[in-house]
């Protein structure tokens, strides 16, 4: 049975798997009582890089997390580099125990893309927003008048962002486009200028590709 992984970990897994199970080897020929410890690194690889499969609600009404995680974040904010307007922000940490693969929340187009190098700190700090190297994508919703950004955050821990998509890419609701290694945070911008219901709330845990974090009223089509 095929183990779901992510193909944007498949360097580390590589890299790190394969000394972790010749290390388990070599423990068991000559050292057993330390093989837990290789053991227990693969786990967290194969653990950490899982990619489950998942079914997502498709509507052109609803936006869909992201990613997996915990609701941090339900405020307003001035987004300044593809919206350029007052939004709705919903963030959402990811510790290290959480699948990592990022999911596009609607059916859209892709008109933007910014990397911006930055800080490292705590995902769950509230200066990460504005100070952390970070990833935005721009997204025109297909069927709509409305437009939608996703960040892509570092954290202390997470230092590499994968957003594996261009300017002109068309995303189905639910489709990967990328993830961020080792615990991390990502956000979703709805302009106020939406009629959007928050059906979420602060605290509560989310999956990406399943959790319904908002929905857009009819007469913005």
């Amino acid at each position: 049975m095929r183990i779901p992984l992510a193909k944007y970990g498949t360097k580390e897994l590589l890299l790190f798997g394969i000394p972790c199970i010749v290390g388990a080897g070599f423990a068991i020929a000559f050292f057993p009582w330390i093989v837990p410890i290789p053991l227990f690194l693969l786990s967290f690889l194969l653990n950490f890089f899982r990619d489950p499969n998942r079914d997502t609600p498709q509507s052109a009404e609803l936006i869909i997390a992201p990613a997996d995680g915990t609701v941090s974040h339900i405020v307003p904010v001035f987004e300044e580099n593809y919206l350029k307007c007052d939004t709705t922000k919903i963030s959402i940490f990811m510790s290290v125990l959480n699948v990592h693969v990022n999911r596009v929340p609607v059916h859209g187009r892709v008109e933007f893309i910014k990397h911006t190098k930055g800080k490292f700190l705590d995902a769950r700090d509230e200066e990460c927003f504005s100070s952390n190297e970070n990833n935005l994508m721009g997204l025109s919703l297909m069927g709509r008048h409305t437009k939608i950004a996703i960040k892509q955050i570092a954290g202390r821990i997470a230092k590499r962002i994968v957003c594996a998509c261009k300017v002109g890419d068309i995303f189905e609701q639910g489709q990967r486009f990328g993830m961020i290694k080792f615990g991390s945070r990502v956000e979703v911008f709805v302009p106020k200028s939406v009629k959007f219901e928050v059906m979420v709330r602060v605290g509560e845990k989310v999956t990406a590709g399943k959790t319904v974090l908002g929905k857009i009223c009819n007469e913005d089509l």
